[in-house]
């Protein structure tokens, strides 16, 4: 099965793991400690988000270590900037409907 980078962040447990690894290579028994599921489930997250693209797993001797690969963010954020324009459109008319509604009050007590 193709995974793209929008599956692997749309699991927060997911999201949770990628912001560890973010920070510092870490290995899945440590990952694994940070959750409150057990380590197989990890194990699976860690599977999806190599298969997207966004941690590799190194062997250092015995160990294994999950590493951020995060560029592949890139096709999310250019994704939600397609939305930016609209949302700004939707705020500034939200802005102006309040400053209405506070300039027509304030007139209401003026009366």
């Amino acid at each position: 099965m193709r995974r793209d980078v929008f599956q692997a962040i749309a699991d927060p447990t997911r999201r949770d793991i990628i912001g560890l690894i973010a920070t510092g290579p870490q290995t899945p028994g440590a990952l694994a400690d940070s959750f409150d599921v057990s380590r197989q489930a990890i194990s699976k997250h860690i599977k999806i988000l190599t298969e997207c693209g966004l941690i590799v797993v190194r062997e250092e001797g015995r160990e294994r270590y999950c590493e951020a690969k995060l560029d592949k963010l890139s096709e999310v954020s250019t994704w939600v900037q397609q939305y930016q324009k609209y949302w700004e459109l939707k705020f500034n008319a939200l802005e102006t409907y309040l400053d209405k509604l506070q300039k027509d009050r304030k007139n209401a007590g003026k009366k």
